[in-house]
């Protein structure tokens, strides 16, 4: 199989499912894509023949069938793949593990758009006046906060429910975001944020974003490239 990928100091979405593909030990190829959006750009003309939105991820199976969106992608990855847990296999938890990835895909709009992913970067200088002035941002971070302390409380940690699985590569990126943009959050959310952290599929990641070193303007809405490693 291969994995398309944008870059990954930035591409929140590309990280989920790298991270649960490396979780489980399922061997694919990695094509990283250059972010680039301008018409006619190296990045469209790779994708174009694989999906019609002209975003990744993009899993391609070896058979060469595509699937595109990252919710698609776990689920094919679930189907393919059933010896591996990557839900949880009881039913009730499996539907609540599923029910989290959906909120995340589609909620937590002011966390991820005040708070775009950049690994390699401290950014809790601006994370501190982004509380200051953004009240939908703190409430973003109350929902993430509550959520990951009730599943934690079922299921008794060290992840959402107990192993590693696609729910915590999905939330993953939030992780990258809270911790550097020091976001405050509980006790027992900084606990798992650690354990994220130090799974190695994350470390494996965030390791490849750090020496990335590719830096986008238009990633880029809090630094200038002269002062990307102040």
């Amino acid at each position: 199989m291969k994995l398309y990928i944008g870059n990954k100091n930035y591409s929140s979405w590309s990280m989920r499912p790298w991270v649960l593909l490396k979780a489980f030990g399922i061997p694919f190829d990695e094509v990283k894509l250059r972010f680039d959006f301008t018409p006619g750009s190296a990045f469209y003309r790779a994708l174009s023949p694989l999906t019609p939105t002209a975003k990744v991820p993009v899993l391609q199976e070896d058979n060469g069938f595509a699937v595109w969106d990252t919710l698609a992608i776990t689920e094919a990855l679930a189907d393919l793949f059933p010896e591996h847990a990557i839900w949880p296999l009881e039913r009730q938890q499996r539907a609540r593990a599923r029910s989290l990835c959906a909120e995340m895909h589609a909620g937590f709009g002011k966390l991820r758009s005040l708070c775009p992913m950049n690994i390699d970067a401290d950014l809790s200088a601006v994370g501190a006046k982004l509380l200051d002035s953004e009240p939908a941002l703190r409430a973003d971070l109350a929902r993430v906060d509550s959520l990951w302390c009730e599943a934690l409380a079922s299921s008794g940690g060290p992840f959402l429910f107990g192993a590693f699985g696609a729910v915590d590569a999905y939330f993953a990126p939030v992780v990258m975001r809270v911790t550097r943009y020091g976001l405050p959050l509980s006790s027992v959310a900084s606990a798992y944020m650690q354990a994220v952290e130090r799974h190695p599929a994350v470390a494996a990641w965030v390791k490849d974003a750090v020496e990335e070193q590719d830096f986008l303007d238009f990633e880029e809405p809090y630094r200038q490239k002269d002062r990307q490693n102040a």
